[in-house]
């Protein structure tokens, strides 16, 4: 990874952190010659609840695509919503 990828993984992390809702623990980001890579999966923090992830991460894909020197953004990555309880 060249140095200037480095520094726009730090960025993006940066800019992705700022949603304050949510649990970035299982998210992995890469920045790759202007291309951005978001894989793992995306969670509420338990507080949350009145979010929508689906939103949320389209949000995020958006900004980061206006980002400056940034090329593409490709998105891997899974929605942990609530558990459905399957007993009755």
């Amino acid at each position: 990874m060249t140095v200037v990828d480095s520094a726009m993984t730090r960025e993006v992390m940066r800019d992705i952190s700022k949603r304050s809702a949510l649990d970035l623990g299982s998210l992995d980001v890469h920045v790759m010659r202007g291309v951005i890579y978001l894989r793992g999966r995306l969670e509420k923090i338990r507080s949350s609840d009145d979010i929508d992830l689906h939103e949320e991460l389209h949000m995020i894909v958006k900004v980061l695509r206006l980002k400056p020197g940034i090329r593409d953004v490709i998105c891997e990555v899974d929605i942990k919503g609530p558990r459905m309880n399957l007993r009755q």
